[in-house]
């Protein structure tokens, strides 16, 4: 069973690298919300480390979760993923989240102040799992199923949020947490719909937003959702680092420049690379605002 489960890890949930999306999207949203409210004496103990390790393991639930409600399709469209292949059985990965979900649930009530968040995440997580009791018409209808399972990133963000506003005494009802909930939402938002977006030539059976709406306005609002990513953004390094606005605003640019390019030729390149490389850079130029603030104050 460990076996196969070391299989499924390696295929579908590298360890390393999710382990460090989870410390990435705990430590950005808890020092970006710090730092807006001016909050420059924290202190960092083992309960910050456990809401990371939260993340981590609530996105490996969502990453299960997909594989099981996707079993069916994923057997005639992607057969050789590690589930529908059978190179993992859906027992090993039940097993594996009753083992890494209890260990999360067991750390959040002896250690973070925030549990009835954490109860609101995992209640999400489970309706997700279930389609909402809504199978029939969520499945078929990509824009719904978007609606309805996408805003589970924002209810991250909020138990993240959450945690910092409780710690440090801080008002979570403000304009502050807004934008930063949303930044860190808006990336998720774009990849998702974005790895969803083809030439017509490249068209399967599988269900696109480029097939419903065709690939040029698919794009646009593709566009649109990065245009409202990085107005959050320069909210929030306004007062950390005036560089980081430029930084950003160039990367931006180049991005523009991808989306003006596939619609010219959406057979040059897969649109989601770019979104991919783009969103690496925007992140990583959030997390080095943060990181210059903190050694050497405000730039």
């Amino acid at each position: 069973m460990l076996r196969r489960i070391w299989i499924y890890l390696k295929e579908m949930f590298p360890l390393f690298s999710r382990l460090l999306v989870g410390l990435g999207i705990f430590f950005e949203l808890y020092f970006i919300v710090l730092l807006n409210y001016g909050v420059t004496n924290f202190s960092i103990g083992i309960a910050e480390f456990v809401g990371a390790f939260t993340v981590f393991a609530f996105l490996f639930l969502l990453r299960v979760a997909d594989d099981f409600k996707d079993y069916q399709t994923d057997k005639e469209l992607f057969p050789e993923r590690a589930l529908p292949s059978g190179k993992v059985r859906k027992s090993d990965l039940i097993i594996a989240l009753i083992f890494v979900e209890s260990i999360v649930v067991i750390l959040n009530l002896l250690l973070m102040n925030n549990w009835p968040f954490l109860v609101f995440l995992y209640l999400y997580g489970g309706l997700m799992s279930f389609w909402f009791f809504a199978k029939s018409k969520i499945q078929k209808n990509l824009p719904l199923a978007l609606i309805t399972h996408n805003p589970v990133q924002i209810i991250i963000n909020i138990y993240v949020v959450s945690f910092t506003c409780i710690k440090y005494g801080l008002d979570w009802q403000s304009i502050t947490v807004v934008f930063a909930v949303l930044t860190m939402y808006f990336p998720g938002l774009i990849w998702e719909i974005s790895r969803k977006i083809r030439a017509p030539r490249d068209e399967t059976k599988y269900t696109t937003y480029s097939k419903i709406f065709g690939y040029k306005k698919s794009t646009n609002f593709v566009l649109i959702m990065t245009l409202l990513d990085i107005v959050t953004n320069i909210v929030l390094v306004w007062n950390l680092n005036k560089i980081t606005i430029g930084l950003l605003l160039i990367n931006l640019a180049w991005m523009i420049w991808k989306f003006v390019q596939f619609k010219k030729d959406p057979t040059k390149f897969k649109l989601v690379d770019k979104v991919v490389i783009y969103t690496y850079i925007q992140e990583s130029l959030m997390i080095l605002t943060v990181a210059i603030f903190l050694l050497f104050g405000r730039i």
